[in-house]
């Protein structure tokens, strides 16, 4: 089956293979966030334990839970993750500035860090303006084009939702700098929430972003 990228709720996940990484997606919860499961080497980690542990927990067949990493801290993103970690003894990722409102964090993290999973690393982007300390998560294929793990700062179509005009600033500077001024176009990108898309297919849209202000 050639990946889409495209789940619904209680619908069935999508699943990528790459060379060292399978990458399933999935949605869960009524606010239809998606859910990443990484899986290298035999080891698992899941992006954003949003909604319907047992869903999540299903997933992951023999191979155990190694670490969650929530993108940020609004609550649609961590509604199964104490389930999650409490079942599987998973450690519990996320950034510093957003850590004291996820319900458990055992390890922070900051702008540059590597996060293992089996062979692969992932690479923390410190995005500022959805919220203080969202985070996207970056895998360098080394047999073909980068990946990229957004969270609710990026999506098809703009950034995320901002509240006033110095967050909206802040995002998309951080998103033209770390994101778009440093991956190339074929970099392929999975959101917090809807469909995938391609850095190359957003980028010609970043001055009308700019200009509308959200």
């Amino acid at each position: 089956m050639t990946y889409t990228g495209k789940v619904s709720p209680g619908g069935p996940p999508d699943i990528r293979e790459l060379a060292d990484l399978t990458i399933i997606k999935v949605s869960v919860g009524p606010m239809d966030n998606n859910a990443y499961l990484l899986r290298s080497a035999g080891e698992q980690l899941l992006i954003d334990a949003a909604n319907e542990p047992h869903r999540l927990l299903s997933l992951l067949g023999e191979g155990g839970l190694a670490t969650v990493v929530t993108t940020h801290r609004h609550a649609d993103h961590w509604q199964g993750l104490s389930d999650v970690v409490g079942i599987t003894g998973a450690e519990s990722l996320a950034h510093e500035a957003d850590a004291p409102e996820i319900p458990i964090v055992s390890q922070t993290l900051k702008d540059g860090d590597r996060v293992q999973v089996g062979d692969a690393e992932l690479e923390v982007i410190h995005l500022v303006g959805h919220t203080p300390g969202s985070v996207a998560l970056l895998y360098r294929d080394p047999a073909g084009h980068p990946h990229l793990f957004t969270g609710d700062s990026l999506f098809p179509g703009g950034p995320g939702r901002t509240t006033n005009p110095h967050d909206f600033n802040s995002l998309m500077t951080d998103l033209e700098t770390k994101i778009f001024g440093r991956l190339p176009d074929e970099t392929w990108f999975y959101p917090g929430h809807g469909n995938d898309s391609t850095l190359g297919a957003e980028r010609p849209s970043i001055p009308e972003w700019r200009a509308r202000g959200w």
